[in-house]
């Protein structure tokens, strides 16, 4: 039977920064919005089909509000978005984290972007495993999941080539911009089964 520091997430210590290879990964700082704004305005045509965010370009007052709202959530364990920032030279290249938590069952989904000039480098699969293995050594996860765009073809790719399994795609789940609907592609690792 857990107890209550165990299911009360407010009360689970773990680290906000950790490193892979070539990345620090950490949680969002105050400070880090002009960085994250730099890194969407950089990035906005090829993030905008994707990523409601990016559908507006937002002021760099309204990425630093995102940003100290973000530090809160993951302080308090509602939200874990984690900044991804190039050992060498701390440029932020992107983002990432653990959302739609379910303390209880141990359940996280991982969702990611990276700027424009840093794709291609092997980045994003990187992140995700490290901040796979966070999840699990760290939190305890039993469940972790990669949902995206059935036609986000760079989406599909890490997360197969980081080992998620295939699990289906969810028709209609949202309307797109430019008409009809988005089906959401499910991928998965399970404790017991791919960890």
């Amino acid at each position: 039977m857990n107890t209550p520091m165990e299911t009360n997430p407010i009360l689970l210590s773990f680290p906000d920064r950790f490193e892979t290879e070539r990345l620090i990964i950490r949680a969002p700082e105050w400070g880090d919005g002009e960085r994250i704004n730099e890194a969407i305005l950089e990035s906005v045509e090829e993030l905008k089909p994707w990523l409601p965010f990016a559908r507006n370009i937002p002021a760099v007052s309204e990425s630093e509000a995102y940003v100290r709202k973000a530090r809160l959530q993951f302080m308090e364990r509602s939200d874990l978005v984690m900044h991804l920032l190039d050992k060498d030279s701390l440029q932020l290249v992107g983002s990432s984290g653990l959302h739609r938590m379910n303390w209880e069952a141990r359940t996280f989904e991982i969702g990611y972007w990276l700027r424009s000039s840093r794709t291609g480098q092997g980045l994003m699969k990187e992140a995700v495993d490290g901040i796979t293995d966070f999840a699990i050594q760290h939190l305890g996860a039993n469940r972790i999941e990669i949902r995206c765009d059935s036609l986000n073809e760079r989406s599909i790719k890490v997360a197969e080539r980081c080992g998620f399994t295939s699990e289906g795609t969810l028709r209609n789940v949202m309307p797109r911009d430019r008409g009809g609907f988005s089906h959401l592609k499910v991928y998965s690792k399970v404790r017991g089964v791919e960890f």
